[in-house]
């Protein structure tokens, strides 16, 4: 995609909300999108790595019973 294609591309990303891909010599290069979409992919990542630490915890059995942790915060008043 050529520079004046992207001119013209920009006007309509926040209106489609996909990526725009830019290529040379047939390989992607850049992606550009709109604001909105990136702050929306940004809170997905964020939320993924919450999982994903989560489940490491679950695994190496760093969790407590909800019930247990709620007694002993009403013991410590």
């Amino acid at each position: 995609m050529s520079i004046h294609e992207v001119e013209d591309e920009h006007r309509t990303l926040g209106v489609r909300q996909e990526p725009l891909i830019i290529t040379q010599n047939g390989e992607a290069k850049v992606v550009i999108q709109d604001i909105g979409s990136y702050e929306n992919m940004q809170e997905t990542v964020a939320l993924l790595k919450m999982l994903a630490l989560d489940n490491r915890q679950i695994e190496a059995g760093e969790v407590h019973d909800a019930a247990d942790v709620i007694a002993r915060l009403r013991e410590r008043r």
